[in-house]
């Protein structure tokens, strides 16, 4: 891992990275803690991921009301509802994409930032 190219919204990775010394067995996270509150990159992703956060929320109530509407459908007429499968479907990768965002597996912000919606 310590090969592997920094995030763009990462602080540090200059010549005067600290990955490279001995004395700390290369533990990553263990740059400068002051160039790291002061990076602007830093504190825009907690931005995002605020505001990303609270999309989530919303998403997993409309996820909710998707199983629902589907369950009654398929109840009452005995066939999958094909738009309602096809929007849950890309709702459920958006929501995918947001966790992915939000945990650090990923630098591409979704839908309306980075990404379109997934289709």
């Amino acid at each position: 891992m310590a090969n592997e190219e920094q995030p763009r919204d990462h602080a540090g990775g200059g010549d005067d990275d600290v990955y490279g010394d001995p004395e700390l067995d290369g533990a990553p996270g263990r740059g400068d803690v002051e160039s790291n509150l002061k990076s602007r990159s830093t504190w825009l992703r907690l931005l995002f991921m605020i505001v990303l956060a609270f999309i989530y929320g919303i998403s997993r109530v409309v996820v909710g009301a998707v199983v629902v509407l589907q369950f009654l459908v398929v109840l009452f007429t005995g066939e999958v509802n094909e738009r309602l499968r096809v929007f849950g479907k890309s709702l459920s990768i958006y929501t995918c994409q947001l966790l992915l965002y939000l945990t650090y597996n990923t630098e591409e912000r979704p839908f309306p930032f980075d990404l379109d919606w997934p289709e």
